[in-house]
């Protein structure tokens, strides 16, 4: 069995920061990449940011230079330091991770998370 649960969601004021975390558990091989998506009420699931395994990050382009991704391997955990949050970053953000099981190296699967609200004031 493998779980993703995220944390650090909140409310906080447009301008405001928060950090999100993701820690995967289990009977893990190998984490190739972690994703974070979000939605919005109303709006479909978009992607956020990717961070592999090696530390490479690539962002959608309305949080790039705000947000940041990073990941702690010896921890399977991923995080996303959100900065300058704006009234538009609301929603539930979910993690995505691709991960190998122990006994199963060879078939990776991708596992979500159940979500974090995170909520901006204007």
């Amino acid at each position: 069995q493998v779980q993703l649960v995220e944390s650090g969601g909140g409310l906080v004021q447009a301008g405001g920061s928060l950090k999100l975390s993701c820690a995967a558990s289990g009977d893990i091989f190998s984490i190739g990449y972690m994703k974070w998506y979000r939605q919005a009420p109303g709006k479909q699931r978009d992607w956020v940011a990717l961070v592999t395994s090696d530390g490479s990050t690539n962002y959608a382009d309305p949080v790039k230079g705000r947000f940041t991704a990073s990941t702690d391997n010896a921890k399977n955990t991923a995080y996303l330091q959100m900065n300058g949050l704006k009234p538009e970053d609301t929603a539930v953000y979910y993690c995505n991770a691709n991960i190998r099981r122990v006994g199963r190296p060879s078939v990776p699967a991708n596992y979500w998370g159940q979500g974090t609200q995170v909520t901006v004031s204007s």
